[in-house]
């Protein structure tokens, strides 16, 4: 396997790492955010429950899942960015593995 330049391999850590900075930001709004201002939010209804109530129950899961999409389809396109392709990386280990 070839190894990868330091300014690269920091380059790409702190992209991702940018990346999960942004996750965490965005985690943190949806989950304590709704909680810390709910009584404005309150006066929002959406089938008929407040709005801080809906993104307890159902927002915040469906926003951790659309997380979940982007962090996979970004975490792709960096990878393949710096030369890190996991089918090139098969191809480069192919028979100097034993299979289980």
């Amino acid at each position: 396997m070839k190894k990868i330049d330091k300014s690269v391999a920091d380059a790409y850590f702190r992209e991702k790492t940018r990346n999960m900075i942004v996750y965490f930001v965005i985690w943190f709004l949806v989950s304590f955010g709704a909680v810390m201002i709910a009584e404005p939010l309150s006066e929002i209804s959406i089938g008929g429950f407040p709005f801080h109530y809906f993104m307890g129950a159902q927002g915040a899961v469906v926003t951790f899942i659309i997380l979940l999409f982007v962090n996979a389809k970004l975490s792709d396109s960096i990878d393949k960015k710096y030369g890190i392709d996991e089918e090139k990386n098969v191809k480069l280990s192919e028979g100097k593995s034993l299979d289980h």
